[in-house]
């Protein structure tokens, strides 16, 4: 006699089991886990800096997590996808150079990161950061041929790999020498070649390891989560990578409110978590936010900030370029035809928007002296208003960072790279989207 289908258990109790498991699975991912596993491996972290006596850098975006803000030195910003199996890449955008100063002030650096479950340690580490040290060092040190040797974790990137990633390096080299950056400068930066080091929890710290050497400056290359303390996922309470996609799960809380609110934060039960962050969240808002003009080098005149820091700061300066929905009715007044309001929204919208508003910038050919001070500005002073700079300094500035003489500039993709490449060094937090350098280029281009 066949079975009835009421007689079939199985599947539903496999559905209860399964959703019983999903529920336990948001429980050790709530917030309460997560934070308490960032300081847990943030504790980690700051082992390893007993140990070494090397300053702090977080690659970011979740480094600064891990790292307490009164012992970060510095962030970098070094791509994980950067590292993919077969997307290899030394990035002509983020140069991270910010990184030289330290490491020569301090003979070394220890940067942190972490990776989410499966992982011993993230690509942005195994390879993305060995790539970008030999290529420094390939041109920074032509006459130390022992330190142009691409280093990789073994156990984590097979010899196959590893030659893979070699292959590539003619096209790194030559993509870092379009940009024509300064490397006499950088030679003056630094003066011994980087070599790797890798750390996970779980190793041995040792002090008297081979990372000080009269040959080399270390750059320690710190995973800070822990694959072996995750245990069971369904059942352990540690996080792996707990600072990962913090936009899905913090409720806007960042790694300094963290760091501000942190023994309040972890005592307080998950159920009145929310409205505490939502609390912190505002008052961090409520705060003062004015961002400290950074001057776009080789240039001597052109600044980018936020929009907040330019209703204080417009005074000092020639002229305004400021992106945002509204105009600054008092700034305009003051400034006349010395203000250029370019509306746009945030987000996507504001970049699709600024291919048109773009077009306003051209009265500045006309009234741009070589001493004029520029001060350009967006909401956050890293999206927006790095386009509009960039596009500034393609249309009205020649390679030597000084205001053009001609009507019209030649346009091209290595002449937007290059410029690119002067505000991402002077300001290493720059962020454009790629919806605003979309914009730029077409406005350039068109």
């Amino acid at each position: 006699m066949p079975l009835l289908v009421s007689e079939l258990i199985f599947s539903s109790a496999a559905s209860d089991l399964k959703n019983a498991l999903g529920e336990l699975k948001k429980s050790n991912l709530s917030i309460t886990n997560r934070l308490r596993s960032i300081k847990q491996d943030a504790d980690f972290v700051l082992s390893v800096c007993e140990v070494y006596k090397l300053p702090l850098i977080a690659n970011e975006r979740c480094g600064s997590w891990y790292i307490p803000s009164d012992r970060k030195t510095g962030s970098a910003y070094f791509k994980s996808t950067d590292g993919h199996f077969g997307q290899w890449s030394f990035s002509l955008r983020r140069l991270n150079l910010q990184v030289l100063n330290i490491v020569e002030q301090h003979g070394g650096c220890i940067i942190v990161d972490s990776t989410r479950r499966g992982k011993g340690m993230p690509d942005a580490l195994s390879k993305t950061v060995p790539i970008w040290i030999a290529v420094l060092n390939r041109l920074l040190f032509p006459e130390h041929p022992e330190s142009h040797t691409l280093r990789t974790p073994s156990e984590v990137v097979s010899q196959s790999e590893h030659s893979q990633i070699e292959a590539r390096f003619p096209l790194f080299l030559a993509g870092m020498c379009d940009l024509n950056v300064d490397l006499d400068g950088l030679r003056s930066t630094l003066t011994r070649p980087m070599r790797p080091v890798w750390i996970t929890p779980g190793g041995t710290l040792d002090a008297s390891s081979p990372v000080e050497s009269h040959d080399y400056y270390p750059i320690i290359l710190v995973t800070a989560s822990n694959r072996e303390s995750a245990g069971s996922h369904n059942v352990s309470k540690y996080v792996q990578g707990a600072a990962d996609d913090h936009e899905s799960w913090a409720l806007g809380l960042d790694p300094a409110m963290f760091w501000a609110n942190m023994q309040q934060l972890l005592i307080t039960p998950e159920s009145e978590l929310p409205s505490l962050i939502s609390r912190l969240v505002v008052e961090a808002q409520a705060s003062t936010n004015v961002r400290t003009p950074t001057l776009v080098r080789p240039s001597t005149t052109i600044w980018i900030t936020n929009n907040e820091a330019a209703e204080h700061l417009y005074r000092d300066f020639d002229f305004v370029v400021h992106c945002s929905a509204v105009a600054s009715v008092d700034v305009a007044s003051i400034l006349k035809d010395r203000y250029v309001h370019l509306a746009c929204s945030s987000g996507k919208n504001g970049s699709r928007q600024l291919r048109k508003e773009l077009e306003k910038l051209s009265i500045l050919r006309d009234i741009l002296c070589p001493e004029s001070r520029v001060l350009v500005t967006c909401e956050t002073g890293r999206d927006l208003a790095v386009g509009v700079v960039l596009a500034i300094l393609c249309s009205l500035y020649s390679n030597d960072g000084t205001l053009h003489d001609q009507s019209t500039v030649a346009m091209s993709k290595s002449l937007t790279k290059q410029r690119l490449s002067w505000i991402m060094v002077s300001m290493p937090d720059a962020s454009p989207s790629r919806a605003t350098l979309q914009s730029v280029n077409a406005h350039l281009m068109s």
